[in-house]
Protein backbone atom coordinates (compact mmCIF):
# COMPACT_ATOMS: atom_id res chain seq x y z
CA UNK A 1 0.00 0.00 0.00
CA UNK A 2 1.80 3.46 -0.73
CA UNK A 3 1.20 6.70 0.64
CA UNK A 4 -0.39 9.52 -1.31
CA UNK A 5 1.50 12.13 0.86
CA UNK A 6 4.66 12.33 1.71
CA UNK A 7 6.56 12.16 4.92
CA UNK A 8 8.87 14.86 5.94
CA UNK A 9 12.40 14.02 7.96
CA UNK A 10 12.36 16.35 10.92
CA UNK A 11 15.93 16.23 10.88
CA UNK A 12 15.58 18.04 7.43
CA UNK A 13 17.28 21.94 8.47
CA UNK A 14 15.46 23.46 5.83
CA UNK A 15 12.23 21.76 5.86
CA UNK A 16 12.30 22.09 9.91
CA UNK A 17 12.72 26.36 9.51
CA UNK A 18 9.90 26.26 7.04
CA UNK A 19 7.39 24.54 9.38
CA UNK A 20 8.82 26.00 12.76
CA UNK A 21 10.49 29.53 11.83
CA UNK A 22 10.54 31.50 14.95
CA UNK A 23 12.67 30.82 17.72
CA UNK A 24 12.52 31.53 21.64
CA UNK A 25 15.75 31.90 23.94
CA UNK A 26 15.94 31.54 27.57
CA UNK A 27 19.07 32.59 28.95
CA UNK A 28 20.15 31.77 33.29
CA UNK A 29 21.44 34.65 34.85
CA UNK A 30 23.37 32.31 37.77
CA UNK A 31 20.44 31.96 40.06
CA UNK A 32 18.12 28.96 40.03
CA UNK A 33 14.77 29.62 38.14
CA UNK A 34 11.94 27.90 36.69
CA UNK A 35 10.48 28.67 32.66
CA UNK A 36 7.14 27.99 30.96
CA UNK A 37 6.63 28.94 27.44
CA UNK A 38 3.59 28.41 25.81
CA UNK A 39 2.89 28.86 21.82
CA UNK A 40 -0.09 29.04 19.95
CA UNK A 41 1.69 26.16 17.37
CA UNK A 42 4.11 23.84 17.48
CA UNK A 43 6.80 23.73 20.01
CA UNK A 44 10.63 22.17 19.87
CA UNK A 45 13.68 22.14 21.75
CA UNK A 46 16.98 22.70 20.66
CA UNK A 47 18.93 21.15 22.83
CA UNK A 48 21.82 18.39 22.23
CA UNK A 49 20.66 16.54 25.23
CA UNK A 50 17.52 17.16 26.51
CA UNK A 51 17.68 14.44 29.34
CA UNK A 52 20.54 16.64 30.33
CA UNK A 53 18.99 20.28 30.05
CA UNK A 54 15.61 18.52 31.45
CA UNK A 55 13.10 20.40 29.70
CA UNK A 56 9.50 19.34 29.03
CA UNK A 57 7.71 19.89 26.06
CA UNK A 58 4.40 18.71 25.61
CA UNK A 59 2.68 19.79 22.59
CA UNK A 60 2.96 23.83 22.58
CA UNK A 61 3.98 24.49 25.80
CA UNK A 62 7.82 23.60 27.15
CA UNK A 63 8.50 23.78 31.18
CA UNK A 64 12.14 23.65 32.64
CA UNK A 65 14.54 25.11 34.94
CA UNK A 66 17.94 26.68 34.55
CA UNK A 67 20.58 28.68 36.43
CA UNK A 68 23.20 29.11 33.86
CA UNK A 69 23.42 28.54 30.15
CA UNK A 70 20.78 29.26 27.30
CA UNK A 71 17.75 26.95 26.13
CA UNK A 72 16.41 27.47 22.88
CA UNK A 73 13.08 26.27 21.14
CA UNK A 74 11.69 26.79 17.57
CA UNK A 75 8.05 27.50 16.83
CA UNK A 76 5.20 27.65 14.66
CA UNK A 77 2.48 30.55 15.08
CA UNK A 78 2.47 33.24 18.16
CA UNK A 79 4.04 33.52 21.24
CA UNK A 80 0.99 32.94 23.84
CA UNK A 81 2.41 32.89 27.43
CA UNK A 82 5.89 33.34 28.82
CA UNK A 83 6.32 32.50 32.69
CA UNK A 84 9.42 33.00 35.10
CA UNK A 85 10.01 32.39 38.30
CA UNK A 86 12.75 32.61 40.71
CA UNK A 87 14.40 30.07 42.85
CA UNK A 88 12.18 31.30 45.91
CA UNK A 89 8.94 31.38 43.50
CA UNK A 90 9.31 35.49 43.13
CA UNK A 91 7.38 36.09 39.47
CA UNK A 92 9.51 38.32 36.74
CA UNK A 93 8.12 41.39 37.42
CA UNK A 94 9.18 41.64 41.04
CA UNK A 95 12.51 39.50 40.14
CA UNK A 96 15.48 40.62 38.44
CA UNK A 97 16.94 37.52 38.78
CA UNK A 98 14.87 35.50 36.41
CA UNK A 99 16.29 34.64 33.26
CA UNK A 100 15.76 36.85 30.01
CA UNK A 101 13.70 35.83 27.27
CA UNK A 102 14.32 36.66 23.08
CA UNK A 103 11.90 35.78 20.72
CA UNK A 104 12.68 36.18 16.80
CA UNK A 105 9.78 35.65 14.75
CA UNK A 106 11.47 34.63 11.27
CA UNK A 107 14.73 33.18 12.97
CA UNK A 108 17.04 31.44 10.65
CA UNK A 109 18.58 27.99 11.51
CA UNK A 110 21.93 28.02 12.93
Amino acid sequence: MTRDTSVQNRTDAAANERQLPNLVTIVGRGVPSNYEVAVDGDLESLADDPTAEGPVVAGSVAEGAIDVGVRRFRFSGEMANVRLVDWNGTEAADSASVPTVHVEYGAPTR
